[in-house]
């Protein structure tokens, strides 16, 4: 027995030093490192701790992500995934446990008489034709010497939790698409009251430019051009409505329903200010970002991969096991120990020649665990951009709505007074025209640009990691 554990011992130092040296770029460990802070700031809290619930306070909008969080389709597709991996682990946990099988069955075989054994069995008596009954329990086990179905459970477990994160992932851009499509709806409807209220206006102006013309103080090419003027955003109108129509449909379908009309709050979408929040440290990206933190698990999955593939390269060690009974009569089957059979083997089995699959295998095992690496940390970094360029469009298109702010204002104050001065024929028909149309510009930019501010805010949001979390 000693001697026999010595053959065996020998035998897996062999085979382990025929495992293949990497000819590619061998793996190496991630670079997890980061910039200490985000232009500057000390500051360690991080809004992506609140709960999406908490960050949004309108509840037509809330409503919507509760309806989208239930019935969307891209979610539940996701969710399906997280139920085959979760398949895949329990799959493999059953491969390295001994498994067990109960074996029955009958037959009758009749054996030609002059053959050798048809011969031995009329001298012996042997009924014919023979009748075989048999019945057992019969075990087969790989002992998993290697943690080759260990790590290749422990990796499986590890894709299964990256399914998690990835749902994650998609809920906190599904939370953030809602948002901003919400916002995008608000900002039309405000666009589209802007634009109604100059279309009166500027019908009332046409009626006055008309009365002009009567009394000979303006010509017809006046009147075409506030006609055309006013046609120019009557079909604007229009396509703006089309706008409303497909956002609106837009976020039905993001709720998994269908089209339909949907309540919001654009009444006070002026009135709305972007909220304040905090982008804590660029390390705390690792923890609250579900798409670093799945990038983290596919490296770990990826790093076992290799151990399994390196696996197959030393022997496997397996022992078979039975007992039952067998007879070629139904009454004599429990006949013990007459019918009774068992079985016991072991067996040892490594690769020698033509490895050329299994050092494939593991080549490509070990290109993959270095594509994960480049994968991981490629996701560090555009965590981080996503972050550094929100906070960037959030200073600036602050400092941008303070100066169109302004603009509006005088925009609007110089309507009355170039009406005043058209008026009292200080001032031509076309400083009206082009005054008014550039107060209606500044305010649908002025408009566009509020959206933009709360856009900003909630992907800067989105950026840190929040939204998955209820």
């Amino acid at each position: 027995m000693r001697r026999l554990g010595r053959i065996v011992t020998c035998f897996s130092l062999l085979c382990a030093s025929c495992v293949p040296s990497l000819t590619q770029k061998p793996a190496r460990e991630a670079n997890r490192t980061t910039p200490k802070n985000f232009e500057g700031s000390q500051d360690t809290s991080n809004s992506a701790q609140a709960k999406w619930r908490e960050f949004f306070n309108d509840p037509n909008l809330n409503a919507l992500i509760t309806s989208a969080l239930q019935n969307n389709q891209e979610l539940n597709i996701q969710l399906q995934e997280t139920f085959m991996a979760n398949n895949e682990v329990l799959a493999n946990r059953g491969s390295y446990m001994p498994r067990v099988d109960f074996r029955a069955g009958g037959g009758l075989e009749k054996v030609s008489r002059y053959t050798s054994k048809g011969a031995a069995d009329e001298l012996t008596g042997v009924p014919e034709p023979l009748q075989d009954y048999m019945f057992g329990f019969f075990a087969s086990w790989e002992v998993d010497v290697w943690k080759k179905m260990r790590n290749a459970t422990k990796a499986a477990t590890f894709r299964y939790l990256a399914t998690l994160e990835g749902r994650n992932f998609i809920i906190t851009r599904l939370v953030a698409e809602i948002a901003n499509s919400y916002y995008e709806l608000m900002a039309l409807d405000n666009q589209l009251e802007v634009l109604d209220s100059n279309i009166a206006i500027q019908q009332s102006a046409l009626e006055v430019v008309k009365l002009q013309k009567e009394a000979a103080r303006v010509t017809e090419l006046a009147v075409q051009r506030f006609e055309a003027e006013v046609f120019k955003n009557k079909s604007r109108r229009y396509d703006i409505l089309q706008r409303i129509v497909e956002t609106e449909n837009k976020l039905n379908f993001l709720a998994g329903r269908f089209p339909q009309t949907l309540a919001r709050s654009s009444k006070s979408f002026n009135d709305l200010l972007p909220k304040a929040i905090a982008a804590g440290l660029p390390s705390q990206l690792l923890q609250n970002r579900p798409d670093v933190t799945r990038a983290e698990l596919e490296l770990a999955a990826a790093k076992l991969d290799v151990q399994v593939a390196k696996a197959y390269f030393y022997p496997s060690f397996g022992m078979r096991a039975g007992v039952g009974y067998q007879a070629f009569r139904i009454k004599r089957l429990i006949n013990t120990p007459e019918s009774l059979l068992y079985n016991v083997s072991a067996d040892l089995m490594a690769p020698l020649i033509n490895r050329n699959e299994i050092k494939a295998v593991y080549f490509s095992a070990n290109s993959k665990q270095l594509q994960a690496v480049y994968e991981y940390e490629k996701t560090i970094l555009n965590a981080y951009t996503e972050v550094a360029n929100q906070l960037s469009m959030i200073d600036n298109l602050n400092k941008s709505f303070a100066l169109q702010t302004q603009q509006v204002q005088k925009l609007t104050s110089s309507i009355d007074i170039s009406t005043s001065l058209f008026t009292s024929a200080r001032a031509d028909y076309m400083e009206v025209l082009l005054t008014r149309r550039d107060a209606l510009e500044s305010q649908m930019e002025l408009i566009e640009t509020k959206k933009r501010q709360l856009a900003a805010v909630v992907n800067l949001y989105q950026a840190l990691g929040g939204g998955w979390r209820r």
